[in-house]
């Protein structure tokens, strides 16, 4: 089993493109290691057109900016990342007051696969990686 978490998007997008580099969660984790990203399916054209908005005047958004909303996979497993810490207080441009960040490296995207999603960490086998041609990393 792969341990997973669920993201909405374009922030999924972000983590495995190597922009973001913390996940605010209202909840801590002892949890270290690898991680499959799930894109969530919930994102209306106004929530992206707002993050899109907000991410652009702060100067956050990638230089070539977000793609569009059409484009944001959503509803599968779109790449992975490493949880290597989870802290209260970070200097990152991510993280947000009162939340725990949890720290993120070695991001990377990968083809999707379609997955539900769940609540906090959630297990996917290795062999739905497989069948969908991909090796678990």
């Amino acid at each position: 089993m792969i341990p997973a978490l669920s993201i909405r998007q374009p922030w999924a997008w972000l983590i495995v493109h190597g922009y973001k580099d913390i996940e605010n969660r209202d909840w801590s984790t002892p949890f270290r290691g690898q991680v499959l990203v799930h894109a969530g399916l919930t994102m209306t054209r106004a929530y992206f057109d707002q993050i899109t908005e907000e991410l652009g005047n702060s100067d956050m958004l990638p230089a070539g900016g977000l793609p569009s909303y059409e484009d944001l996979l959503r509803g599968g497993l779109v790449g992975w990342t490493r949880i290597v810490d989870c802290v209260e207080h970070s200097t990152s441009k991510w993280k947000q007051e009162g939340s725990f960040g949890f720290v993120l490296r070695d991001s990377r995207p990968m083809p999707f696969v379609p997955w539900k999603g769940r609540l906090q960490f959630f297990n996917v086998p290795e062999g739905a990686l497989k069948v969908h041609g991909h090796e678990a990393r």
